[in-house]
């Protein structure tokens, strides 16, 4: 075992919810860990249904980041399967999930690039909430034994690297896609009666 593998399953351990977790904290991490993702979609609608041409705009270049993260995602875990905590039987398992590669997380990239986007890209109060969202997340996710934090490290890693994909080519088709997107929009408005 690395040096790095060794750090990672002792932090993980250190954060992992134990014998003695009370009932009430488990569901509330269980809340956090399964739900908090759906105010991305909600937050992104808002954006575009209640926000300007630039809210507009970011809404879609935040949809595009996260896209591309979980996509670099599903290449890493067919590249490198790293196993679950359960998986080797370390620490407890809290909630039910899959037995497919942890690393990394999807759920932390998606928060991550939404937020990074948000922050660089001028809404920076939404940003901010996002980001704390999203490390509530990462903290549940490890606590209740279905990620290793590094796995939360490494999704941060992927979603500014998709960010930085992403923005040169947002800078030359941004604007004419949004334009579209706006376009398309008020056309399929006009068919409601």
């Amino acid at each position: 075992m690395t040096q790095i593998e060794a750090f990672n399953r002792a932090l993980f351990l250190h954060i992992n919810g134990g014998d003695g977790t009370p009932a009430w904290l488990i569901q509330a991490a269980i809340g956090i860990a399964d739900n908090l993702i759906y105010l991305i979609p909600l937050l992104l609608v808002g954006l575009w249904l209640w926000g300007d041409h630039a809210r507009r705009s970011v809404a879609i270049k935040a949809c595009l980041v996260a896209l591309l993260g979980v996509a670099a995602n599903q290449a890493i875990g067919a590249l490198w399967s790293h196993p679950r905590p359960f998986m080797i039987g370390l620490g407890h398992a809290w909630m039910p999930h899959a037995a497919d590669s942890s690393f990394p997380s999807d759920h932390m990239t998606v928060f991550a690039g939404v937020g990074l986007t948000l922050l660089f890209d001028g809404a920076a109060e939404w940003a901010i909430l996002v980001l704390l969202a999203g490390v509530s997340v990462a903290w549940a996710r490890v606590f209740l034994g279905v990620h290793f934090p590094l796995d939360m490290a490494g999704a941060v890693v992927v979603a500014a690297l998709a960010y930085v994909t992403v923005t040169p080519l947002w800078r030359k088709t941004g604007g004419p896609m949004t334009n579209l997107a706006e376009r398309l929009y008020r056309k399929g408005l006009a068919f409601i009666p």
